[in-house]
């Protein structure tokens, strides 16, 4: 719904409206930057330092629709009233689950504080800051909208990118006299230089290397866009270089992730014509480079690709004790939807039931179980690795079929788009791909606290925005 407000001065509307862009831009670009202590008052944000400029933002918004009465709210797209339903049945089911919720308590925490907590964070990440993104995005078409948040992205990325860069050539390489330059990254905002000497993976501006994979997913789409966009060999840079760093983060979900991405991206060519001969010059291009580096690397390249393969056996050695830690908290988040079926727990409350149910296979011998999963005495609360297992033990099955049927709808609107092949055509190619990845990712995480996924969203109703409607709030006589 947008309420359309009253404003006396249109200089400082339009200063207000250029602030709060500036800061969802600046907030943006500095998605990845999480590799600094972080903020302990920020809760599960702490480490975000996106977070400080997307909740400026939001509270600028705010005061200026009350003072103007006007704000924009997309009530009437189906999109955004099936996201509304879903997280009035978080509520819901809560509520439903209250004299069960009061009893819990784990790590110093009690039920009703875990749940206040937890709702507080979807309706952060899915309603304040979501309405703020559209606001601002409202103000553009989606071609200028594209480009501009496209641009935001490829400069982050080149920080991402020179930090990676050193990385490799440090850890990789031996060049550790490069040591002095990468100290240099401690002056950038909510950056900590840090390297991975034990296990040699680069993370770059975040905190670890699964965070980088999942950065560099969630800009895949807008940088294989410029083999779109763009002319000559330069066309490939942006998405050689993310899928470079994906593989030197030797983060197995990233990898699957990007190929996927790929995969999906050589589709949509395939399904315009005009792109024919640009996905035959890619084809072309990729058999020759692997026909190369075939011959040099084949071998290595085969054992490489059978580890990452195999390496979600949880008789993997290299990887079997965190591949328990994750499919042994999904079974016991299986095991407790088993006990309820239909409404789930309460949202946020699968560490109390689940910690009861992790199986043996899972917990014996297993120093993440005994050091953070089941230690009162660490204040970290057992993650649930999988969103659709959480949702399904905390929500139960009419939850999760929301959730589904949501994440599903946005797919058949961005593929409607597609198909239109308007001006929005360039965004909805990056929506698709970015959801793919977000929705591959929630197999393996546990949180909606995903800013990636809500900017996408946000970006997806001002495609749609025809559904929208503008709500005026009008003053009262003696208010005037």
């Amino acid at each position: 719904m947008s309420t359309a407000l009253h404003i006396k001065s249109p200089k400082e509307s339009i200063t207000i409206r250029s602030i709060t862009a500036a800061l969802v831009f600046l907030g943006i670009f500095f998605i990845p930057f999480t590799s600094w202590k972080g903020l302990p008052f920020f809760g599960e944000y702490a480490k975000e330092g996106c977070f400080a400029f997307f909740a400026l933002a939001a509270i600028i918004t705010g005061v200026h629709s009350v003072i103007s009465r006007k704000i924009e709210i997309p009530f009437r797209n189906l999109l955004f009233q099936l996201l509304l339903i879903l997280f009035a049945w978080f509520l819901i089911s809560g509520l439903i689950n209250l004299p069960t919720i009061r009893n819990y308590f784990f790590k110093g925490i009690g039920g009703y504080e875990r749940f206040i907590r937890q709702y507080a964070v979807v309706i952060i990440s899915g309603v304040v800051f979501l309405i703020t993104y559209y606001n601002v995005f409202k103000r553009y078409d989606s071609l200028t909208l594209f480009y501009k948040v496209r641009r935001v992205f490829y400069y982050s990325m080149i920080i991402v990118t020179s930090y990676a860069m050193l990385e490799i050539l440090i850890l990789k390489f031996g060049m550790s006299f490069l040591y002095r330059i990468l100290w240099f990254y401690n002056f950038f905002p909510f950056t900590e230089v840090k390297l991975f000497y034990g296990v040699n993976r680069i993370s770059s501006v975040t905190f670890e290397a699964p965070a980088l994979a999942t950065y560099l997913f969630t800009v895949a789409g807008w940088m294989f866009s410029y083999v779109i966009t763009e002319r000559g060999l330069k066309r490939f840079i942006p998405a050689l270089v993310t899928i470079a760093l994906a593989f030197f983060s030797d983060s197995r979900a990233g990898l699957i992730i990007i190929f996927i991405q790929i995969v999906l991206f050589g589709i949509l060519l395939i399904k315009k014509k005009k792109h024919h001969q640009l996905l035959i010059k890619i084809v072309f291009l990729s058999v020759l480079a692997l026909i190369v580096v075939g011959a040099y690397k084949g071998k290595e390249i085969a054992t490489y690709i059978q580890e990452k393969v195999t390496s979600f056996d949880v008789r993997d050695s290299r990887h079997s004790i965190s591949n328990r830690s994750r499919f042994g908290i999904q079974y016991a988040s299986y095991k407790v939807f088993q006990e309820h079926p239909v409404v789930g727990v309460g949202y946020g409350m699968q560490a109390y039931e689940g910690r009861k149910k992790y199986p043996k296979w899972a917990t014996v011998g297993n120093w993440e179980f005994r050091k953070k999963y089941l230690n009162e005495n660490d204040p970290r609360f057992p993650p649930g690795y999988n969103v659709y297992t959480r949702l399904m033990a905390e929500t139960g099955i009419v939850g999760l079929a929301i959730f589904i049927l949501f994440l599903t709808l946005i797919l058949i609107t961005t593929f409607g788009l597609i198909r239109k092949n308007d001006n929005r055509y360039l965004l909805a190619v990056v929506i698709c791909i970015s959801m793919i990845g977000f929705y591959f990712n929630w197999l393996k995480v546990d949180t909606v606290r995903v800013f990636g996924f809500w900017i996408n969203f946000a970006l997806l109703l001002r495609m749609t925005s025809g559904s929208t409607f503008t709500l005026t709030t009008k003053k009262k006589n003696s208010d005037i």
